[in-house]
Order: structure tokens, then sequence, then C-alpha cells
């Protein structure tokens, strides 16, 4: 008997062990950079997923594995992409240092 498709993300928690969450400051970074993985993933020329499911699918992780989808592969803060200008601009490079801070952190304390 074949066995369904498990959605893994109810089984990840969203929030770190405390006082993880609130060093690492938390719904504030949450949303910042939940929002900001949208912007860059939802151009205004359209996207195939619209720009709320993208946030919503980003807001379901844990703050380090948020701060993995800004990040290259080296830790370094991946570029602005050209379609963010204004305040979307700011916002997305003050996500990129944010996520590059919270990989540091998680990796100094030994989270994942």
């Amino acid at each position: 008997m074949p066995i369904g498709r498990v959605n893994a993300a109810k089984f990840i928690g969203r929030l770190l062990p405390e006082p993880h969450e609130t060093d690492l400051r938390g719904e504030e970074a949450h949303h910042l950079m939940a929002t900001v993985h949208a912007d860059r993933v939802c151009p205004p020329s359209g996207h195939s997923i619209g720009w709320h499911d993208c946030y919503l699918s980003a807001d379901m992780l844990p703050l380090t594995w948020k701060a993995d989808l800004l990040l290259e592969p080296n830790g370094d803060p991946r570029p602005v992409p050209e379609h963010l200008t204004g305040e979307a601009w700011e916002r997305a490079a003050e996500a990129g240092r944010l996520a590059a801070w919270i990989r540091r952190e998680a990796h100094r304390r030994g989270l994942r």
C-alpha cells in the first residue's frame, strides 16, 4: 500500500528555544526576512506564486532557515535584486546583514 506524501512543514518548529529566539530579534526578524524573501522572488513583472504565498512559505521557517534564504553558501548576504528599489532595496540590504549575523550567531551557539 503506497504511503501518501506528508508535509514536513508541520513538523518543523518555527521558534527557536529561548533565549535564542528573543536574542536573535524574534518576531521582528521573522517578519523582515519573510517580507524580503517574498520581495526577492516575486518581481513586479509577476510570478507564478503570489507574494503572500511566498511570504507564508518563508514565515513558517525558523530564523536560522530564513537567514539561509537570504545568504550565499559562504554566508555572505546575497546581492539585492535589481527589481528592488527605494524602501524595498533598503529593507533587503538590512535583512541580508541581519541574516548574516543570525547565521554567525547561530553557528556560535550550536543552533541549526
